[in-house]
């Protein structure tokens, strides 16, 4: 039998799940989605699709339903904190036409996600909570939480950060709290905004913002180094007030629209490892994880999304190449591993230059001033490797 001849369960129905349902659907593998939810709701709020992304979204013909639920970037400016005052511009839909960055709420991508593999034959079970993978049999056994148990032939965890899935193959470890909480929220967009991605930099702080639903809503991602912890996950409420205090000696553009903020959601940034073991195969089946399961990131990049839609492509399509499991998850792994963990380390960096201080401060600044005006596409070129790279066209 064929690795895709046998039932696929995959767990979870997020973005690397439910890429994965419609790709290995679309070559006809039997799929199954397990959902703990009880419905696929409204949740999150905005996130960023890159080229490389968008590039997966289109081989697996959602591209139109990606043009429809987003807004196409023009630009992504990176402003001083304090005054508000743009530090450089880069051009991106002018500097890279043939390349779309686009700003979506999470809810919108999972919806056609979700509609896409439907159409392709997928199958969603909801309320199907998973407390442990058991890994000791011939096959891969889901042990939930109402004590039922489900064995698989091929059993994908794209469980999200406290995988069960991630524990079974790899063990517990221990995220280390990068002293960084992010705040979250949704307010009304000022009529006519242009679709660009604002950077705002300050000392030990950093807030982005971007316009969705054609310009209806806006997104603010807020960003703050702090000594204490904060629970990881995005299920934390917080008081506006706090975010305001936070960011009250930025610039009145901030400040305005933190004003409207009326609920906001506070999560900590803890940094996980790059998974070791990504796969493994058992006598009479096999296991394997994707997505936030494999390469937990920073959001300093905005890459998650577009992360797990490489993963699945590249997942599905070694399944589909290869005659047996070893073979195509060996692939699967060595062609993502390393890239996952290049992109984990430059959103490291990226928190770093953000938040810099003092003389290197105005350092950076005059730096990024001069090369926006000498060679204003170089510093999009920096990346040519993370959003040039096209996963469905065999890389």
């Amino acid at each position: 039998m064929t690795p895709l001849g046998q039932p696929v369960f995959i767990l979870g129905a997020g973005v690397a799940g439910l890429a994965a349902a419609r790709a290995l659907a679309l070559r006809g593998a039997k799929v199954t989605v397990l959902e703990q939810a009880d419905a696929v709701r409204e949740v999150g709020a905005g996130l960023q699709i890159s080229p490389n992304g968008a590039a997966v979204l289109k081989a697996l013909g959602l591209g139109e339903a990606l043009e429809a639920a987003s807004t196409r970037a023009v630009a992504v400016e990176l402003r001083d904190g304090r005054d508000g005052a743009v530090v450089t511009r880069l051009e991106v839909a002018k500097l890279r036409p043939d390349q779309g960055y686009h700003f979506l709420h999470r809810a919108d991508l999972i919806q056609f996600l979700l509609d896409g593999a439907r159409a392709a034959g997928a199958e969603l079970r909801l309320l199907q909570k998973a407390d442990r993978v058991d890994l000791t049999g011939p096959r891969p056994k889901l042990v939930m939480s109402t004590g039922a148990e489900i064995e698989a032939g091929l059993l994908l965890g794209a469980d999200g950060l406290q995988s069960p899935t991630r524990r079974a193959l790899n063990g517990e470890d221990a995220p280390f709290f990068t002293h960084q909480v992010a705040w979250r929220a949704l307010i009304p967009c000022e009529p006519g905004a242009e679709a660009v991605a604002e950077v705002h930099m300050g000392p030990g702080r950093h807030l982005v913002s971007y316009p969705l639903r054609g310009g209806t809503l806006r997104n603010i991602v807020a960003v703050e180094e702090r000594r204490r912890w904060a629970e990881e996950g995005w299920s934390l409420r917080d008081d506006p007030m706090e975010l305001r205090l936070a960011f009250e000696r930025f610039g009145p553009r901030v400040r305005g629209w933190l004003e409207q903020v009326e609920d906001v959601w506070l999560w900590g940034l803890f940094r996980h490892p790059v998974a070791k073991s990504w796969f493994r195969v058992l006598p009479e089946g096999a296991v394997a994880i994707l997505g936030d399961a494999a390469h937990p990131t920073l959001p300093f990049l905005a890459q998650g999304a577009s992360m797990g839609l490489e993963d699945a492509w590249v997942l599905a399509d070694a399944l589909a190449r290869h005659e047996t499991l070893p073979a195509a998850l060996r692939v699967y792994q060595s062609g993502r591993g390393p890239r996952a963990a290049r992109i984990v380390e430059a959103a490291n960096s990226n928190a770093r230059a953000y938040h810099l201080s003092g003389a290197m401060r105005s350092l950076a600044h005059t730096g990024l001033r001069i090369m926006g005006k000498v060679a204003p596409g170089a510093a999009l070129s920096r990346f040519d490797w993370l959003y040039g790279h096209d996963v469905t066209k065999g890389g």
